[in-house]
């Protein structure tokens, strides 16, 4: 089993009780008003129930400036406290460990009233230092609503091409101040970011980072020296793990596709007490093992999690065999996925077989 069942002790002191992890995927389940929706409660307590040590949440939204699409889910007042602390209780009863995702879209907030960047452009502003300042604070203020709340960490969303990634890529910052020009100077706001959040939440609450380490779905100049390097400074300021957001777990990077895979390179970075989560194309109990092997110590599931939510239980079957899209809408409905991720799935070509909504 490769050790997938194993218990993990993060350096904050938090115990997961087995290596594998529900990937923050975007379901648009929540209110219009970022409230914990009904469907996202059950499409979430379904996995932990089905065998998921480890569940995060979709990417949150930590202010209005940063949301990105209807139906996200919001950490960023407090009204939106009490689905929060349901949502935690319920999941710490199911037995496993949860956390939320924070999350600013940046130039990609396509529902926020200005979208920042790093510099100006046709729709985007670029962000002031008053600006970088109001998005550290939201990040700690969300930060300690989620530990209010009851999760057992947070996770800061710096992949994908939002805000802190398109601080961290050479090609989205062209800045000349402090926050950009050399990788320092890129990565000074997800530092800051992560600084202030370990310094203002408890010493046994979990504190994370997604990254983009290489470039896979644009071309942002994401290079695996430059990210290993980040993943060096990041533990310095206290993370408890990264996470890696790859197409496939065992790749090796675009600039070097005979070198080692990216998950090798960064275990070898990391402090031995720095959890490593790797993400992408995990289907199988092979896959995950093969993930185990280049170096994660957690395995993270996707797209396989939304059909089988119980795949911590299943997969070890000898004669399991995944389900892949499209996949038929009853099937999902069997799997808890209400209607905002059916659209959400709907969207995507290749991804259901028929058009019509069904709430089961």
């Amino acid at each position: 089993m490769s050790g997938l069942k194993e218990a993990l002790k993060l350096r904050c002191g938090v115990v997961v009780p087995g290596r594998l992890a529900l990937a923050p995927l975007t379901n648009t389940q929540s209110l219009p008003d970022g409230c914990l929706g009904e469907d996202e409660r059950r499409w979430l307590l379904r996995r932990a129930r089905g065998g998921f040590p480890w569940i995060s949440t979709c990417a949150a939204y930590i202010s209005d400036q940063g949301k990105a699409w209807e139906g996200q889910l919001g950490v960023a007042e407090d009204a939106h406290l009490p689905g929060l602390t349901r949502l935690a209780g319920d999941l710490r009863a199911a037995g496993a460990v949860a956390v939320v995702q924070l999350h600013h879209g940046g130039a990609l907030a396509s529902l926020a009233p200005t979208r920042l960047s790093t510099v100006d452009a046709p729709g985007q502003r670029g962000a002031t230092p008053g600006d970088l300042a109001q998005v550290r604070a939201d990040f700690v203020a969300a930060a300690l609503r989620c530990e209010a709340a009851g999760f057992a960490g947070v996770e800061v969303h710096g992949a994908n091409g939002y805000l802190l990634t398109q601080f961290l890529a050479p090609l989205d910052n062209p800045r000349t101040d402090a926050y950009g020009g050399d990788l320092a100077g890129r990565a000074r706001l997800l530092r800051e970011v992560l600084q202030d959040i370990r310094a203002a939440v408890s010493p046994g609450f979990a504190v994370g980072v997604r990254l983009s380490p290489v470039d896979l779905w644009s071309q942002r100049g994401l290079r695996l020296a430059d990210s290993v390097q980040l993943g060096r400074w990041l533990a310095e300021d206290g993370v408890d793990w990264v996470h890696l957001s790859l197409m496939q777990a065992t790749a090796s990077a675009p600039e070097d596709p005979s070198g080692p895979p990216i998950a090798t390179a960064f275990r070898a970075a990391l402090p031995g007490d720095v959890a490593l989560q790797v993400a992408g194309a995990v289907w199988t109990l092979a896959d995950a093992q093969a993930a185990r092997a280049a170096g994660a110590d957690q395995v993270v599931l996707g797209r396989a999690a939304i059909i089988h939510p119980d795949w911590p239980e299943v997969a070890f079957d000898l004669a399991f065999s995944p389900s892949r899209p499209p996949w038929p809408l009853p099937a999902l409905v069997a799997a808890d996925v209400g209607t905002g991720l059916q659209r959400y799935l709907l969207a995507r070509p290749g991804m259901v077989l028929g058009g019509a909504l069904s709430r089961g």
